[in-house]
């Protein structure tokens, strides 16, 4: 094979030809075209007899993906944002260009094209090409074997490519499209208001994570990109906006992984007069029916599992879980000593200087997190590690609060909201306190709360790694249409 750079430099000269045989290689061309599921639709019933009783001539526009040259006759498929058809010119059938002047078009090319449909020997339903025009030359070559494995970081950084070749890639962002429009439809349906809330902040606060930290000139300050819209969407609740949603990116300066991405894309929603049982059907109901939606099924493949999300899905606290999933009675460690040793049995660096409510959180995350397979719902979070959540009344060490998980990945986390502003503070000043990544006192927010923030309970829900479920993709970067990378 020739290398780019040659295979370039031909491209370039056949550009520079045409334009001097009077051919305009990147015109502004507005059709109209059908698209290739138009013309499947409207002809793919028809026989080969019935075809050629029709004398309507259809136009269809995309880029050459194949290109088979007979001498006198050329095959070629165009793909557009729908599909893909076959073409078929014939030097004394074209009018123009001169079918010469055609052969000189390339594999990559954008070209219009209008003629008679018909279907060949083998079925293929094909259009006999009567004017072919160019909208835009390809001056660089497609690539070959681009889905092997060892080009996959190439594949991210140049996801234009990705698309034209890759047909499942392309499904798989239509699909996150469809998921994302199903949970705004869901939600405007049961009255939420859709916001927006700010993405740069003067204080931190809604989840404990690592910001990245960015400067204002004008201001002369520095402000983080926001890790959570939680704060803001609380006081919209305050103010009597009683069901808000967000569906956005947050933004957290940790870790890449094949389930971690800097900027990720969450729905986070606050209804008040709810309860995190509420919220808990509320998600189970959504997702359920949009698995349907997408699938006629309630059953999913992924990573070669079956995931059932037919309704009911499980509950179970996380004590209760830690027993059966992971075999560890809590009720048989109840002093920190035992807590502690049964933790570095399990390489938890840096047992001895945790909490106990964050020794069990961690724990669970070791022992179970990788079993919750089927959809299942885990409740009652150590207060340690849920400074925004409510206490439960029946065991004030652990709170109102759920997280969703799915095969062995968190999906969601809920709870019912604090909102007691002198529980609050305190809770704010213990994480300050321990040193808590982003740890810092909202006073504002407090002041809100002093106002009267009613019954209320939230969630918020990735919609990268469900995407991810509901595509079977392994990694989060293969549902991040342009996921951070080194230069």
């Amino acid at each position: 094979m020739e290398p780019v750079n040659e295979l370039v430099a031909v491209r370039k000269e056949k550009e520079k030809q045409l334009r001097e045989l009077g051919i305009e290689t990147y015109p502004q061309d507005r059709g109209p075209y059908a698209t290739t599921l138009d013309v499947e639709e409207r002809f793919s019933a028809l026989d080969h007899d019935e075809l050629e009783k029709i004398e309507e001539r259809v136009s269809v526009a995309g880029r050459i993906m194949a290109f088979r040259d007979f001498g006198k006759s050329t095959f070629l498929h165009i793909q557009d944002r729908k599909g893909r058809i076959q073409l078929y010119a014939r030097k004394d059938i074209l009018k123009t260009p001169a079918y010469d002047v055609f052969k000189k078009f390339d594999i990559a090319d954008i070209i219009g094209v209008t003629g008679r449909v018909f279907k060949t020997k083998t079925g293929e339903l094909t259009i006999l090409a009567e004017e072919i025009k160019l909208l835009t030359k390809s001056l660089q070559p497609l690539p070959e074997k681009w889905h092997g494995l060892k080009d996959v970081e190439e594949r991210y950084r140049k996801r234009y490519l990705d698309l034209i070749v890759n047909d499942r890639v392309k499904d798989v962002f239509i699909k996150r499209a469809k998921i994302i429009a199903f949970i705004r439809n869901y939600f405007a349906k049961r009255d939420f208001i859709e916001v927006e809330t700010p993405m740069m902040h003067t204080i931190l606060g809604g989840a404990v994570a690592k910001p990245f930290v960015t400067h204002h000139n004008a201001l002369g300050m520095d402000l983080y990109l926001r890790v959570a819209p939680e704060l803001y969407l609380k006081r919209l609740v305050v103010g009597g906006l009683e069901r808000v949603f967000e569906l956005n990116r947050n933004f957290r300066n940790e870790g890449i992984s094949v389930r971690h991405n800097p900027e990720f894309t969450m729905v986070e929603f606050y209804q008040a007069y709810a309860t995190y049982e509420d919220n808990m059907a509320l998600t189970e109901d959504m997702i359920s029916s949009l698995v349907y939606e997408l699938f006629g099924s309630y059953k999913v493949i992924y990573s070669e599992q079956e995931i059932d999300f037919t309704p009911p899905w499980r509950k179970i606290t996380m004590v209760d879980a830690l027993k059966e999933f992971g075999g560890f009675d809590l009720e048989e460690a109840k002093d920190m000593g035992a807590l502690i040793s049964f933790a570095k049995g399990l390489e938890i660096e840096g047992a001895e200087k945790e909490t106990r409510g964050k020794l069990i959180t961690m724990i669970f995350e070791e022992l179970c997190e990788k079993l919750l397979i089927q959809p299942t719902f885990i409740t009652q979070y150590p207060v340690e590690v849920s400074p925004l959540a409510k206490r439960n009344k029946e065991q004030p060490e652990f709170t109102e609060r759920f997280e969703l998980y799915m095969s062995g990945m968190e999906i969601a986390n809920g709870f019912n909201e604090l909102n007691d502003p002198v529980d609050q503070a305190a809770r704010f000043l213990e994480q300050i306190k321990e040193k808590e990544e982003g740890a810092m006192m909202d006073e504002d927010y407090i002041t809100a709360l002093e106002y009267g923030l009613p019954p209320t309970s939230g969630e918020g829900i990735g919609i990268d790694r469900l995407t991810m479920l509901l595509t079977d993709s392994q990694s989060i970067r293969e549902v991040i249409l342009f996921p951070l990378l080194r230069p």
